[in-house]
């Protein structure tokens, strides 16, 4: 059952679709709450561009498995492979600012793989998420590049303000 959280900017629903996946709920709105707060300044302090902030509304949040997420590759993009996140944009009429659905086994192997940090690369994709719904885009290499340099900037600021939450990821338990 999605349990919601209440931040000064804005109302957070969060959906824990992943059987091995242990999350604190406060911490993660807290990831959007200070993006919310602090990247449209830093982005202009730090750039020559003003960039603007996620849409106003409630947002959603769905941490999911490989094969759900694919799924919705499939559905909603015609693509079926896996992939690390998708955004849907809400309307902000309706008070939706839109839904991020990430994948916990996407961030786990890449963790894994490049010797990372779970819980940083499970929160990059939030943060990829919500720069996606503040109107960045990365499918052409030039705007990609831009998108990266927010991306850091914005982990960046998620660190200053010890706001990277910490993700339990258990391991598979034999039947």
């Amino acid at each position: 059952m999605p349990v919601r959280a209440a931040t000064p900017s804005r109302e957070v629903t969060i959906a824990n679709r992943h059987p091995r996946l242990r999350i604190n709920r406060r911490a993660v709105v807290r990831v959007i709450h200070t993006l919310d707060t602090h990247f449209a300044t830093a982005s202009a302090r730090l750039s020559t561009t003003r960039l603007r902030s996620a849409p106003a509304g409630e947002l959603s949040l769905v941490f999911l498995t490989d094969a759900a997420l694919a799924q919705l590759h499939a559905d909603f993009l015609a693509d079926p492979t896996t992939t690390d996140v998708i955004t849907f944009e809400g309307d902000p009429a309706l008070g939706a600012a839109g839904e991020i659905c990430v994948s916990a086994d996407t961030a786990a192997a890449f963790a894994r793989k490049s010797r990372g940090d779970f819980s940083a690369e499970l929160t990059l994709y939030l943060v990829h998420g919500w720069l996606h719904l503040a109107g960045y885009d990365d499918l052409q290499p030039a705007k990609k590049r831009v998108m990266r340099r927010a991306e850091a900037r914005a982990m960046k600021i998620l660190r200053a303000h010890d706001a990277v939450p910490v993700f339990k990821f258990s391991a598979l338990r034999p039947r």
